[in-house]
């Protein structure tokens, strides 16, 4: 099981990685801000889910809820290599949680590697400390 100390997570003992502590109320947040949001406007999009995805990527039914948005918007923008990427990443959630073994801070994005630790972006930071602070984000 991953570690929590701060904001500062192992994904095993020797991979100190940054993350983000889950707030279930910034992580609904976000959702709903996902869903109100133009889909013409497909980076924002993006950006909102890998936000979803770093806040939510240790508890498993956020990870699985963000990866199956990603799925969903890779089907409305016809991107097969994302929707494929995302179709794997939703049975690896699961296995991943089971194991303990998450790639902490990634973004969730099929252009990233499903094992890959991340730190957190400071656009991504930002984002999510918005969505922390504003009730009506």
């Amino acid at each position: 099981m991953p570690v929590t100390t701060g904001t500062t997570t192992m994904a095993t003992p020797i991979e100190p990685v940054e993350t983000v502590a889950f707030d279930a109320r910034t992580f609904e947040r976000l959702s709903q801000a996902y869903r109100r949001l133009d889909h013409h406007d497909v980076a924002q999009a993006w950006h909102l889910l890998e936000a979803m995805h770093v806040l939510g990527q240790t508890r498993l039914l956020p990870h699985a809820r963000s990866h199956w948005a990603m799925l969903g918007l890779a089907w409305r923008t016809r991107d097969s290599a994302e929707l494929s990427g995302q179709f794997l990443r939703l049975l690896l959630v699961p296995l991943g949680h089971l194991l303990g073994r998450l790639p902490l801070g990634n973004t969730g994005r099929a252009n990233i590697g499903a094992f890959q630790p991340m730190a957190v972006t400071p656009k991504l930071w930002a984002t999510i400390r918005q969505f922390q602070s504003s009730p009506d984000s």
